[in-house]
This record gives structure tokens, sequence and C-alpha cells, in this order.
């Protein structure tokens, strides 16, 4: 029969079937996991390898995008009059001509300062007056202080023999420091110019940030948030109270190397310090007030202490201008980010440690917002 002649023709064709003929998608074999361990390997060494060539580089790429999240919006403003390029070009040269005077300055008088201070140490040329009796009745350490310090102000070799191997790392510290503060002013400079690239280039970058974040937290809300949060909070910590820090401190420094004090520089840097940190800068320039009124003549000196509380007032009128105002971040966190990031990389992780520690903290109260128990 004709139908009987089909079906077993049909059959024969289905058991002599091509084996190189494609299968159905379901008979396809699933990855092994040999397969996905070569994957992930090759993923983790490409990484690997990636990571050591930035990381050298790691603290300078991130000021540098710290500053283009602070400038972007003074790039948005003049981009309807120079263009993108002509914006981004005007940025980088003014960054550079005045941060470039300041900083040589600044950096030449510290890294003269601590130098200066090594040798005299290591000649024994430090003299110390004799301690103050009340250090004596002081309970508990003041005997022993007492002690040290008669020891130190008598006999200087005697007292480095006994106690050299206590301040032999500090010491050493402060050399490499000081070594390292021309790098340090290179590397700021040159921040500012990868900062104006990568300002030319900030909606990409923030486009390239939400997609980021999109992969990782699987909604393209939530990751626009994250971005708009993390801009917010850099611009806040590095306008509000770096860029303030640094400013105060710039004019501070103004003051000391006008009057003529030998260690303006490391004076200046100290008030960069507590002003980051949000210490009251009385602190530190009262006893140098209290100095000048001892050292120089009286007209000289009242003007001195009228440029301080000018400076000092002045946070007052440069916070709210540049952002400052409602930022929740605790001082731990930025006296943290400044402690840490000078001992990791010198002057630059100055600016570079508290804005990334108050990004994280941020993020991070965010993200336990987003899952509470």
């Amino acid at each position: 029969m004709p139908e009987a002649d089909s079906l077993r023709n049909a059959l024969s064709k289905g058991l002599t079937m091509d084996p190189n003929a494609p299968r159905p998608r379901d008979a396809i074999a699933p990855s092994t996991i040999i397969d996905a361990a070569i994957r992930l390997g090759l993923v983790g060494t490409l990484v690997y390898a990636c990571a050591r060539i930035v990381l050298p580089f790691g603290f300078l790429l991130i000021w540098s995008a710290i500053l283009a999240v602070m400038l972007h919006p003074l790039h948005l403003r003049l981009v309807s009059r120079l263009g993108n390029r002509g914006s981004a070009l005007l940025i980088g040269l003014i960054g550079v001509s005045l941060m470039l005077g300041p900083m040589v300055i600044l950096v030449t008088s510290l890294a003269t300062s601590l130098y200066s201070l090594i040798a005299n140490f290591q000649s024994q040329g430090v003299t110390f007056p004799e301690p103050p009796l009340w250090l004596d009745g002081t309970p508990l350490v003041g005997k022993k202080m007492a002690e040290i310090w008669s020891l130190v102000a008598s006999n200087m070799p005697a007292a480095l023999a006994k106690y050299g191997h206590l301040v032999s790392g500090p010491l050493a510290w402060f050399a490499s420091f000081a070594g390292g503060l021309a790098m340090g002013e290179l590397s700021f400079v040159v921040s500012f110019a990868i900062a104006a690239a990568l300002v030319a280039h900030g909606e990409n970058a923030a486009e390239f940030a939400r997609r980021a974040l999109e992969r990782v937290t699987g909604n393209e809300a939530r990751a626009g948030q994250l971005v708009a949060l993390t801009a917010a909070t850099i611009r806040g910590v590095g306008l509000g109270v770096v860029g303030v820090a640094v400013v105060q401190s710039l004019l501070l420094g103004f003051g000391f190397f006008t009057i003529g004090i030998q260690a303006a520089g490391p004076l200046t840097l100290a008030a960069l310090l507590l002003g980051i940190m949000q210490v009251p800068l009385i602190l530190l320039t009262l006893p140098v007030v209290v100095y000048v009124f001892y050292s120089e003549a009286t007209q000289p000196a009242v003007i001195f202490l009228i440029w301080n509380i000018v400076v000092g007032l002045s946070d007052n009128i440069l916070r709210p201008l540049m952002l400052g105002r409602g930022l929740e971040v605790p001082m731990p966190i930025i006296l943290i980010g400044v402690l840490g990031g000078m001992i990791v990389d010198g002057l630059l992780g100055i600016f570079v440690g508290p804005v990334l520690l108050a990004v994280s903290y941020v993020l991070l109260l965010d993200w336990l917002h987003q899952h509470r128990v």
C-alpha cells in the first residue's frame, strides 16, 4: 500500500540520519565545569594584568576623576560659549596655572624645613630648654617625661643613643615624605590636565558609570540614583571640605610667607590638614600670632592678626558658596581619610583619601537603607 511504503521510507531516513547534521537546541550539551573555570581564569588573568599596569597611577587617576566631577558644572556653563574642547582646555590651563605657583612655593619650603630638621637631628644641632616644673608633678607619666626631657636638653648624644630607636621610624618617614613632595607636586599638576580631558567626555563617562552600576544592581533607575548620589558626595566633600581648606590654607600661607616666618611651609601644610579635618584653625594661628607679636614690630603684627581673623571668618562665606552646607559625613571619616591618604600616597593622598572614604561611607549607608533586616 502507498501509505505503508511512505512510512517505511520515513523510518529508513530517520535511522540513516546524517551524523553531521545540526541537532535541536535542546540537545546541545551544557557548559562543563572545566569550561567555566577556563573562562574565569582568563578573566582573572586579564584583570590582574590590567591592575598591575593601572595600580601605580591609581591615586592620580582617582583624583583626576574627582576633579572632573567637581569641575563638570563649570564646564557645562562654558560649553555654550567656548565649545566642548575649548572649555576643557581653558579649565585645564587655568587649573594648572593657579596650582603650579603656590604648590611650588609650598612644597619647596616644606621640603627645605623637613630636610633642615632631619639634618639638625643627625648633627645634634637641636637644643631644648629645661623641662617646666609642673611636668614633674603630672600623674602617671610626669616623672618619666621630665627625666627624658632633661636628658635630651642636657646630653643629646646620650638621649639619641638611649631613645633613638623610638624616633628613627618617624624620622625615616618624614625623610621619605619630604623626598616625595616633588613627585606629589608633579602628580597634582598632571591631574588637572587629565581632569580637563575627562571633563570633555563627561557625558560618556557618566553613561558608562550608569551602565556598569545597572549591571551590578540590575535596575536602571537605581543605577541613576547611585551615580547622582556619588557625584553629589564628591562635590560636597571635594568643594565644601577640601576646597575650603585649600583656599584658607593658601590665604594663611600667604600671611606666613609675607611676615617672614621660617616654618611657613610646614605651617601651611598643618593649616591644610586641620582645615580638611574641620578643626578650628585658631588652634594653629593663635600661637603663631603670639610668636609674631613677640618677634616682630607692633604694626606688622597687628596687620598679621587682622589677616588671620579675616581668613578664619572666611569659612562662613566660602562654605555656602562651595556647596559644603548640609554634608552629612562624620568627622572621623574625614580624619581617617586624610591621615591614611597621606601615609599611603603623600601629598596627593591628603585630597583623595577623605573624598574616597566619604563616597564609600555614603554608598554603604544607602545600601544598608535599601536592605533592612
